[in-house]
């Protein structure tokens, strides 16, 4: 999936034509890297940071904490916070577009980092049932955040259909040796799936799943490298 920045906003968003600032109300093949980036607007553009180009995603700061039912209809909607773009191959133009549509969402508060996507998926399946079990094994969906942007001690949460969770830290990326610290936790994560479909049912056609996930500041913020909860203006990297 496509590099992407999202910014997030205090408590207002205007949208690219600029509207008011207002209180907000309370397996696919493609990755997706994003930067987070906490600024009053929000816009999806090209940017250019250490020579790779990303989109930007302005994240809106809430006024209330959504309700985690993996259903993000309540505060994904309308100008103040907006889908992105349909991810693509993170090769981008050397792979061919992906058979199925993923996007996702962001916003935060105070408290925690808010996360949506929705998948289209015509068969619904997975098996792994326990906390930490290697997810990616089996079709799911893959938060990173390195708040920090420096590629090291960033934060992986694994999610799949049936609301099961594999989360770890890595010390520094895989191909520059690792390792994965399997044992850490983000500790008070909020987590649901909506599925729209019968699961491992090969006989019939699903539709796809959401995915609803909020990770509390608190439990980056010795790791992060960086201001947990962040600043208006602030840029955070994120993918997926």
């Amino acid at each position: 999936r496509r590099p992407l920045l999202s910014r997030c906003l205090q408590e207002r968003a205007c949208s690219p034509r600029g509207a008011a600032a207002r209180k907000l109300p309370g397996m696919n093949t493609a990755l997706a890297a994003l930067m987070l980036v906490v600024v009053p607007c929000i816009a999806q553009r090209a940017m250019v940071i250490d020579d790779w180009p990303y989109r930007s995603y302005d994240c809106s700061k809430l006024a209330a904490a959504p309700t985690i039912d993996g259903d993000p209809s309540d505060w994904v909607a309308g100008e103040s916070v907006l889908w992105t773009e349909t991810f693509i191959d993170i090769e981008r133009d050397k792979r061919p577009l992906p058979r199925f549509k993923t996007r996702a969402a962001m916003a935060w508060d105070d408290a925690h980092f808010y996360i949506a996507a929705e998948m289209e998926e015509p068969h619904l399946w997975g098996t792994l049932t326990r906390h930490d079990n290697i997810l990616h094994h089996q079709n799911n969906f893959e938060v990173f955040i390195d708040p920090d942007g420096d590629g090291a001690m960033y934060h992986e949460v694994q999610i799949n259909i049936l609301n099961t969770i594999f989360d770890l830290l890595l010390v520094k990326a895989y191909r520059n040796g690792g390792p994965a610290r399997h044992g850490w936790h983000v500790e008070g994560l909020e987590s649901a799936v909506k599925l729209d479909g019968t699961p491992n049912d090969p006989a019939d056609t699903d539709e796809g799943w959401s995915v609803e996930i909020a990770i509390p500041w608190a439990a980056l913020k010795e790791t992060a490298g960086a201001q947990c909860p962040p600043l208006a203006g602030d840029t955070r990297r994120v993918n997926f």
